[in-house]
């Protein structure tokens, strides 16, 4: 298996307006994430992942861009992200962009001049179609609900949009299309940052035609028709031989809806196309029947299910992305461990423990490393997420559901929980800002903040710390292969990996009570490597709640 260093890294997110707010505004921005980069350095990663900074009317904060190479007024000045670059590569830390091309804003000067005449030289850089029948000219349903079509008085015509109507999605079956983002992802890597996150990657190739699709509820068709289309893998090689390739840089790619057998493709180790891929499958399984929205915990057996399918079905011939969190996920703590002040901390050690001693990448989403949890949301006045309102109108007005019923899975699952503003420490607003915070500070923040755990030996902050000088010491965790042990207990994760004949033994109990386990024998003389616990012996054969532990023999 081919070395490389973003595979031996660890990738921290950050959602900027949520960060750290230097100037008072309330907002996050750009001179905020340089303020805390040495926080950053201290906790040991090695990437950040910046979500969107670019100019936007932030209908989608931010993911509705309307200039790729300006600065958003909010989150500074070009000149303050040249400054974080050089100060983010002085620490050893290098910068990864969000690249959002799927689609634009409606008010980027493409789509103003696409939609402004029938004969227009940019009509064809977006999907321009006559209505059917006096509706739209498919069924497709958006992801941020109602219909993926949006029609304009200007041309009497309808244009495709998978997410906001305020966010058309481009044509990237037009050769115009592909140059004009390949020209200004080549100007980014000549500024130096060192990758690309690709939002929505999967979706860039439209299925011909645009025909309708099986619906996905009673109003529309499922927009997911739309993913790991005919000509994706061709327009992913074209920007590797354009643009990737020629720098030492690190991609991603979102890809909703992705297989095992396409994240091959994406993710291949001949390096055609994407380096990794963010796959989704596992954190849908705590979605309800219907939709994502639920009050349901992960259930252990399904999620054990298809993480080993995917650490087996791309060891050595892709590479898997490690995550739980993001800037679209409620925080895991409230999904796979449990937030009571009882359990929150070591449940937390126990979920960082059994993802990165996986083989792939691992991400840490801003404040995950704190053991943050979702908020306490009491109405849907509470929500700023264009996603969680949409869902909540549709699904109470136009489909019936009892709001008493609906409003607490939305608030559980919504993307809100991930974007309430970074815990620094117990001063007012949480150290985020001395302004009014763009979305509410969670009212726990006096408990949970940065300034306490970065100096108490035993927080999450100083775990994950040491879980990523492991990772940076030990090649077994990084490129080892994985083998699951004891696939259907519900509540114990267990399992081994190995490399040039050293193992490790990963344990993790994910219940709120005792459970007896003993290692095997080839392991009772290891090395603890780690563990979330110090109060029991570890041969004593008893797992206390949530307890985890990592065993090295070489």
């Amino acid at each position: 298996m081919k070395k490389t260093w973003w595979k031996e890294s660890v990738i921290y997110q950050i959602y900027p307006r949520s960060f750290a707010d230097s100037n008072g505004d309330g907002i996050g921005d750009i001179n905020g994430i340089t303020s805390k980069l040495d926080y950053l350095r201290n906790l040991g990663i090695d990437v950040i992942w910046l979500s969107p900074v670019y100019k936007s009317p932030n209908d989608d904060n931010g993911y509705d861009i309307s200039d790729y190479e300006a600065i958003m007024d909010e989150f500074g000045t070009m000149e303050d992200f040249d400054r974080m670059l050089a100060e983010a590569h002085a620490r050893g830390i290098k910068i990864v962009m969000d690249l959002v091309v799927n689609h634009t804003s409606d008010e980027h000067k493409w789509f103003l001049e696409s939609r402004s005449s029938k004969d227009n030289p940019k009509r064809d850089y977006y999907f321009w179609r006559e209505g059917k029948d006096g509706r739209e000219p498919n069924n497709w349903g958006s992801w941020f609900s109602g219909s993926a079509w949006k029609y304009d008085e200007t041309t009497d015509m309808y244009y495709l949009h998978l997410f906001s109507p305020k966010q058309p999605d481009l044509n990237w079956d037009n050769p115009a299309v592909r140059k004009d983002v390949f020209d200004m992802m080549t100007r980014w890597c000549e500024k130096g940052i060192d990758g690309f996150r690709m939002d929505v990657i999967s979706l860039i190739s439209k299925p011909a035609g645009l025909p309708d699709a099986p619906l996905m509820n009673e109003l529309y068709g499922d927009c997911g028709c739309t993913a790991n289309g005919p000509h994706v893998h061709e327009y992913l090689q074209e920007m590797n031989r354009k643009v990737l390739s020629k720098y030492d840089i690190m991609t991603v790619g979102e890809t909703a809806c992705v297989t095992l057998e396409e994240a091959k493709k994406y993710a291949n180790s001949e390096g055609t196309e994407l380096n990794m891929v963010f796959q989704f499958e596992h954190v849908g399984l705590d979605g309800d029947e219907q939709f994502k929205w639920s009050t349901r915990k992960m259930p252990l057996v399904p999620l054990k299910e298809n993480l080993t399918k995917w650490q087996n079905g791309l060891d050595g011939v892709a590479w898997n992305s490690l995550f739980f969190c993001n800037h679209d996920q409620p925080r895991v703590v409230n999904r796979l461990g449990d937030p009571s002040d009882e359990y929150r901390e070591v449940s937390a050690k126990c979920i960082a423990t059994c993802l990165h001693m996986m083989q792939g990448t691992p991400y840490v989403y801003q404040g995950e490393e704190l053991g943050m949890v979702n908020y306490p949301f009491r109405t849907v006045k509470d929500f700023n997420d264009l996603e969680s309102i949409n869902a909540y109108y549709e699904l109470t007005e136009k489909m019936g559901w009892d709001p008493k019923e609906i409003f607490p899975k939305i608030a559980n699952k919504s993307r809100d929980n991930a974007r309430t503003p970074m815990q620094w420490d117990d001063s007012p607003n949480a150290g985020f800002t001395t302004g009014k915070p763009w979305l509410a500070v969670n009212p726990n923040y006096t408990k949970i903040n940065a300034a306490e755990q970065v100096i108490r030996e035993d927080s999450v902050f100083n775990y994950y710390k040491k879980l990523i000088e492991l990772r940076h010491t030990y090649d077994i965790i990084v490129y080892g292969h994985y083998e699951l042990q004891m696939a259907e207990d519900p509540e114990l994760y267990i399992y081994t990996r190995e490399l040039d004949g050293h193992k490790l033994l990963v344990v993790c109990n994910f219940s709120d009570h005792e459970r007896e386990f003993m290692p095997d024998e080839e392991f009772r003389e290891g090395k603890v490597l780690i563990r979330n616990l110090n109060n029991n012996n570890i041969l004593d054969g008893i797992l206390e709640p949530y307890e985890a532990y990592v065993i090295y023999v070489e």
